[in-house]
């Protein structure tokens, strides 16, 4: 019997699912290796496009702002779009919506408008939800024993891109006055460039659809339609399940900490006079924490489980500020401190999606994921920006210690959840 045979008949037996995954998880690295390499043009280089045309410093952060705000407001929408049509629409849509930012930039740049330029930061914020949401599309078929594996192997894909989008500004300075365009604008081609392999990569390969797969393959009582949710809904959906509601918190918590902490970072060292190459290859070593580990903490989470693994990644984050925030001017403890954060928060989020995926229905579990990547993001944002008032007030010290305290509520929460699946598990079964 053929995949699709299977995804039509509802029937979907153990090796075919397996094929299935594997074709799926290739599909959405390789989209996310081009994905990537767009994005991290595009964080290369938007400071300096906004520089050039404000002439002011104080702009030059707006361009990541809004690329982060774009993603928060893109991330319900990609989500719907997948729980109605499934993964390979959405993703795609939030692809090709990145090359319209891409697009957008360039036009803007080329005109001198910087409003019109943010805008397209907006669209290009699209591009970061969607390399969040594939590793929900990961997830979608993979079974329980190899969930965290899958997934954290997507997330990896994305250092790939990461890593070369920021090297590649020389290069594609040179492709851009090739083109009769600003050096600056090279890296922004190739954004546009690489967002719109990564949708031809997803609408081409990534079929079967999983999620569609998921819901057919599911044993249905009288052909119980999909679910569709709204975010109220969805937030009573992750509220009434103690292990949902426990993944969701660590994953926002997880992401609030690192970007806080992270987005300081630079402004502290450089107050105690290390040099540039300093500062950045301590950011490197970050992103390298965040990423590059990521196939060993899924292989973890599916060996000693989601909730062991994300209370692990909390105790990470702590042990993170306790290190940086007690480092002063002492460049390589600072940098060990950020290493730990960057781990902290790979914990916190392969394990966090892996929980939510096995906590939830397939019918209501991408409107879920959706509202859990909208979150994630405005706690990133909204860390990135009180960051810089933490640090004004009470020091690198007290930000640190501060984020260390944001834990808490994950820990009470894993408390909860436990204490409600002993009493599942202990409840006397019904009778007669």
């Amino acid at each position: 019997m053929s995949v699709h045979t299977a995804r039509l008949r509802g029937d979907l037996t153990e090796e075919a699912r397996a094929r299935l995954q594997r074709r799926t998880v290739l599909a959405l690295m390789l989209a996310q290796v081009a994905g990537g390499v767009g994005m991290g043009s595009m964080l290369a280089v938007g400071a300096l496009i906004a520089l050039e045309l404000t002439g002011s410093d104080a702009w030059s952060g707006a361009p990541t702002t809004m690329i982060t705000l774009g993603a928060a407001l893109f991330a319900l929408p990609l989500a719907s779009l997948a729980a109605r049509h499934g993964r390979r629409p959405g993703l795609t849509a939030g692809w090709v919506l990145g090359v319209l930012g891409g697009t957008v930039a360039i036009i803007a740049t080329m005109l001198g408008t910087f409003v019109f330029f943010l805008v397209g930061m907006v669209l290009i914020g699209s591009g970061t939800a969607t390399n969040l949401q594939a590793r929900h599309a990961a997830a979608d078929l993979a079974s329980e024993r190899s969930r965290g594996r899958d997934l954290s192997i997507v997330v990896w894909a994305t250092t790939v891109g990461s890593v070369l989008g920021p090297n590649l500004i020389a290069p594609s300075g040179r492709v851009a006055a090739f083109l009769g365009l600003p050096e600056l604008l090279g890296p922004v081609l190739f954004t546009t460039a690489g967002f719109s392999l990564g949708a031809v990569l997803t609408f081409v390969l990534l079929r079967p659809d999983p999620l569609v797969t998921a819901v057919a393959a599911r044993p249905r009582d009288g052909g119980t339609p999909q679910v569709r949710l709204s975010v109220l809904g969805a937030l009573r959906v992750i509220g009434s399940v103690p292990r949902a509601l426990l993944a969701v918190a660590g994953i926002v918590v997880s992401h609030t900490v690192m970007v806080g902490v992270m987005t300081m970072t630079p402004v502290h060292m450089s107050h105690h006079g290390s040099a540039l190459t300093v500062i950045g290859l301590t950011i490197s070593l970050h992103i390298a924490g965040m990423y590059a580990l990521s196939p060993v903490v899924g292989w973890l989470t599916d060996r000693f489980g989601r909730v062991s693994m994300l209370m692990t990644g909390q105790v990470v984050l702590v042990v993170s500020a306790a290190v940086a925030g007690t480092a002063g001017d002492d460049e390589v403890l600072v940098t060990v401190g950020l290493v730990l954060l960057g781990l902290g928060w790979s914990f916190g989020l392969v394990s966090g999606t892996a929980l939510l995926a096995d906590s939830l229905d397939a019918e209501v579990r991408p409107r879920a994921q959706g509202v859990s990547d909208l979150v994630m993001n405005l706690g990133g944002a909204a860390g990135g920006a009180l960051s810089g008032v933490a640090l004004v007030q009470v020091g690198f010290g007290g930000l640190n210690l501060f984020a260390a305290l944001l834990t808490l509520p994950v820990f009470v929460l894993a408390l909860r959840a436990g204490r409600a699946r002993r009493d599942r598990d202990t409840r006397p079964a019904p009778t007669g």
